[in-house]
């Protein structure tokens, strides 16, 4: 068995470190980009996993100066591709020329996508605590805004007019982050 020092040294552990940065970084890219090719969470969830084995299979083939997230999304439009082909029985799964479609909006959505998050991500952060954890409790499945505004003492009514006023805050802030971004 090789020492920890051999294996540190190991060109094919470089390369699956550099895949693992590589992969967990643009990953929930990759999933929104499948999300938006498939009708359901599970297909995208399987043809995430798809994808992941066959981005490993063939990264000896990658060129590190290629675009990461272009060259995955080739490989996953197939993978989807393929995975409808396999439910192809099912009358609910799009003919191939609109999947092209899908993929083409798709992958130049990614970009928008990841923009948009980062940007909520950054306007989150931005308001104060109490008001940060009434959105993310608001936006928690299974709780209802009825029920908050009862055990607070206040009328729903109440709750989600300041729960808009919130949304709207939020929206201003991530439309000036984002064009502040683009601008940049």
């Amino acid at each position: 068995m090789p020492s920890s020092e051999e294996s540190d040294q190991d060109p094919n552990n470089d390369r699956y470190e550099l895949f693992v940065q590589r992969f967990t970084k643009h990953e929930p890219d990759i999933r929104r980009f499948i999300r938006s090719l498939l009708p359901s969470w599970s297909d995208t969830d399987e043809v995430l996993q798809r994808t992941a084995l066959v981005i490993w299979r063939k990264f000896d083939n990658y060129d590190e100066t290629t675009n990461f997230m272009k060259w995955v999304c080739v490989i996953a439009r197939f993978e989807a591709l393929a995975f409808r082909r396999k439910m192809a029985r099912d009358r609910l799964v799009f003919r191939e020329d609109i999947m092209d479609l899908m993929a083409e909006e798709g992958a130049e959505e990614v970009d928008i996508r990841r923009a948009q998050h980062e940007a909520l991500e950054y306007c989150m952060h931005l308001l104060p605590e109490k008001q940060r954890k009434f959105m993310l409790l608001a936006y928690t499945p299974g709780i209802k805004v009825k029920q908050m505004a009862k055990d607070a003492g206040s009328s729903a009514a109440a709750f989600y007019m300041r729960l808009k006023r919130l949304r709207r805050k939020l929206m201003e802030c991530m439309e000036t982050r984002i064009q502040q971004s683009t601008q940049a």
